[in-house]
């Protein structure tokens, strides 16, 4: 494949974020030293908390609105919106009103380039509409010259959260190959080992039908909650026989960000608000690995990889440039990470989940074709009753 030539370069030095959200991109790269000089965000919720624990950093509020990349920035974050793309969205793709505005990031590179650009989104964007979403992207990146590589990354690798999101990481004058998809672990996390209840496992109490997302050891991917505000945690439950909601401050941490981050939202919000931001957000630690890549990236090994034809799939990682395009054989697991048990990573007292909430997944539960462990409906079914004897 003929790419770009490679130069070395001095480090980056200075970053811009569309769509922002509460700043999970900003942390990680403020962690290897690059100053954030603009970030862009519309929601007056994520507007306040940026504010309050950034203050120094200019906030636009439109990116419809912004004329022009700051002079000087070497790399555009964008984690543009999913709404439209999510499996369980509008599934409208790019025609959406939402997840449209990636359009408005390459209408920015248009006019000023910058060195590097990574994007975020869900997984689902490979499929939804044959992979528009993501074919549209990397044409306008070799439209624009930029060579790219993409990688579906799970957070499970970095924090106890499972959580899978596509990372497009596209570079004019480096190999982004060297960052996004050097680095290949076969251990995954969060999957059940044994027949005994060893370990605490999360899940899903507000499903139960057709899946409960059950891992050990770890926590389904956290999510945004009603349209109407109303927060939707997931639940652990904990071979003492407990079963109960994390606390929003281990959801922070689940997703990377200091304790009490989003607190600033209680000046203006509900404090479920919280799990809202939360769920809508980058896992710091995913987006530190790739910002510490860039720095020191390591060579990739594609002997590997195949071409990607036209007519396939879009894979779950790939890298091209000029309009040649290659499936990269690697796993979600870009680093390996010692396990430990929830009970030794939770810092906060979690919530019991109340009896008619347990009561209704239990149901849920044994009318619908979910299989799970035995031990997992026995606990379920321990604890309905244990509560429900509570309750009289």
């Amino acid at each position: 494949m003929a790419t770009n030539e490679i130069v070395e370069s001095p480090n980056p030095k200075k970053m811009v974020s569309l769509f922002a959200g509460i700043g999970g991109f900003e942390l990680a790269f403020q962690s290897i030293g690059v100053e954030t000089t603009l970030m862009c965000e519309i929601d007056p919720i994520a507007q306040h908390i940026l504010k309050t624990n950034l203050p120094n950093v200019p906030l636009a509020s439109d990116v419809c609105e912004l004329k022009e990349i700051p002079n000087g920035t070497d790399i555009l974050c964008a984690g543009f919106p999913c709404q439209d793309l999510s499996s369980i969205g509008f599934k409208q793709g790019l025609s959406g009103n939402r997840s449209s505005l990636v359009k408005e990031v390459f209408r920015l590179l248009n006019t000023k380039k910058v060195e590097w650009v990574i994007f975020e989104n869900v997984p689902y964007m490979l499929h939804l509409k044959k992979g528009e979403t993501i074919r549209v992207i990397v044409e306008e990146l070799e439209r624009l010259g930029y060579n790219w590589a993409y990688r579906t990354i799970e957070s499970l690798a970095f924090v106890p959260q499972h959580r899978c999101r596509v990372y497009i990481v596209a570079s004019l004058n480096h190999d982004p190959k060297n960052v996004i998809l050097s680095g290949n672990s076969a251990k995954e996390q969060g999957v059940i080992t044994s027949d005994n209840f060893m370990q605490p496992c999360g899940f899903y109490w507000t499903e139960g039908r057709y899946a409960i997302g059950l891992y050990q050891n770890a926590i389904p991917t956290l999510k945004v909650g009603s349209s109407i505000g109303i927060a939707s945690p997931p639940a652990i439950a904990f071979p003492n026989g407990g079963i109960a909601c994390p606390d929003i401050r281990d959801a922070e941490r689940f997703q990377g960000f200091p304790v009490d981050w989003t607190k600033p939202a209680e000046d203006c919000a509900k404090p479920t608000a919280r799990w809202k931001l939360v769920g809508n957000a980058i896992t710091v630690d995913v987006a530190s690995w790739i910002a510490s890549k860039i720095i020191n990236p390591e060579q990739y090994d594609f002997s590997a990889d195949t071409k990607l034809k036209k007519t396939e799939k879009w894979p779950r990682a790939a890298w091209g440039a000029k309009g040649k395009r290659y499936t990269a054989n690697v796993s979600y697991y870009p680093v390996e990470r010692d396990e430990v048990s929830l009970i030794d990573y939770l810092l906060f007292p979690c919530k019991p989940l109340s009896y008619k909430a347990a009561k209704g997944f239990e149901k849920r539960l044994n009318t619908g074709s979910v299989r799970c462990p035995q031990f997992f409906k026995e606990a379920i079914q321990k604890y309905v009753k244990q509560r429900g004897d509570e309750n009289g």
